[in-house]
């Protein structure tokens, strides 16, 4: 009998701090780093609900100067992230913390590139494009979804092109990730519910994706298995203390998966989407899911029955088109329990749109590791199918 032997794997990952309180440790670790003057990254949402006010009083109670810049919108900006690198340097600073969900986090990571090279942010589009290293970044998520505390990812906004850019390179792994469940308490059940969707596109991708391997199945998988089980209820009581828990642990083991076995053409496609008409990157993972499952589901059938295990279906007996609908129905089911059922054409997508759209997701890094290769058409046909 005769085994496959692992392609070669990396793993790469942040220092994590995980649990209620671990945003309390952020002075400790920027003086670690021997941080005179933290720049200190967020947006008004986060602003408004405390948090940023609570981090920097930390930091300067501990002898830190901050500066703070909150100027960062729902999906960072091209011209936020070169106001923010000029603010760090014109301030001096020597280390970086940012607070917020995605777009903060995000935004922080393309600030550090530029502080150090100087250019464009979009000089760095595509894969290891970085050559000197950022200043230390910390990272504390607001929200339990994007991971992009824990990720080899920046995704920027280019308004110009009206397209969302990858870069993806070790450099911008944080330092250190600090996951304190208790900073979620401030989302409403739409943004727990889009985050949440957007962890299991990250997971599920992560699991069928090309790079996949044994460093990271099981961290998707049990990704799947916290999300199907946890995410409905904590929709209906976003109150509860434990199911958040469960969820950001979810949101951290996803985004492990993801950033070392990449995605697929869901996120291709979601983020031509969120760059062409500004919409949040969670809803549009969640209308593209299952017709990208469907696309895909020929081409990794192995793999999805143990996605369609991890989401509670038993699987005895059942052959792959079976497997397919139930995982399919499933899914739909999850969305629809938490609130997530519009269309794309309900968000002002039109059939004109599509070929630009389609254009773009073919030239995103994650197509690369789509398990089933995507011609153009392909990629046109399941957009259509979203309508």
């Amino acid at each position: 009998m005769s085994h496959d032997i692992t392609a070669l794997r990396k793993f790469v990952s942040p220092e994590i701090v995980f649990g209620a309180g671990s945003r309390r440790s952020v002075a400790n670790f920027a003086s670690n780093f021997g941080a005179r003057h933290v720049l200190l990254v967020s947006d008004p949402g986060v602003t408004a609900a405390g948090w940023v006010n609570e981090v920097q009083t930390l930091l300067t109670e501990a002898g830190i100067r901050v500066t703070v810049f909150t100027g960062v919108s729902p999906n960072p900006k091209v011209d936020e992230v070169m106001t923010g690198a000029e603010l760090y340097k014109s301030s001096e600073c020597d280390v970086i913390v940012a607070i917020g969900g995605g777009s903060p986090m995000d935004c922080a990571k393309g600030i550090g590139i530029v502080a150090t090279h100087g250019r464009s942010i979009l000089e760095f589009e595509g894969v290891d494009t970085i050559t000197n290293p950022p200043p230390p970044l910390i990272l504390i998520p607001t929200t339990a979804g994007t991971s992009a505390d824990v990720s080899q990812f920046a995704i920027i906004s280019d308004p110009i092109r009206r397209f969302k850019f990858s870069i993806i390179s070790k450099a911008v792994v944080p330092d250190v990730s600090l996951i304190d469940p208790e900073v979620t308490e401030t989302m409403d059940a739409y943004l727990t519910a889009c985050t949440g969707v957007d962890a299991l596109v990250h997971a599920i991708e992560a699991f069928v994706s090309t790079g996949a391997g044994p460093l990271t199945d099981t961290h998707a998988l049990e990704a799947i298995r916290l999300i199907n089980r946890n995410l409905e209820p904590l929709v209906s009581n976003t109150a509860d203390a434990y199911l958040r828990e469960q969820i950001m642990l979810a949101s951290m083991q996803a985004g492990l998966a993801f950033s070392n076995a990449i995605l697929g053409a869901v996120h291709a496609m979601s983020h031509s989407l969120g760059g062409y008409l500004d919409l949040p990157h969670g809803l549009c993972n969640a209308l593209l899911l299952e017709h990208v499952v469907a696309y895909n589901y020929t081409s990794a059938e192995d793999r999805f029955r143990l996605v369609a295990e991890a989401m509670d279906i038993d699987t005895r007996g059942m052959g792959h088109r079976d497997i397919q609908k139930r995982l399919m129905a499933r899914i739909i089911e999850l969305k629809k329990r938490v609130g997530l059922e519009a269309r794309l054409a309900q968000l002002g997508v039109s059939v004109t749109d599509i070929p630009y759209l389609s254009g773009f997701a073919l030239k995103d890094p994650c197509i690369l590791t789509n398990p089933r290769k995507s011609s153009l058409r392909d990629v046109q046909v399941v957009y259509e199918e979203a309508l």
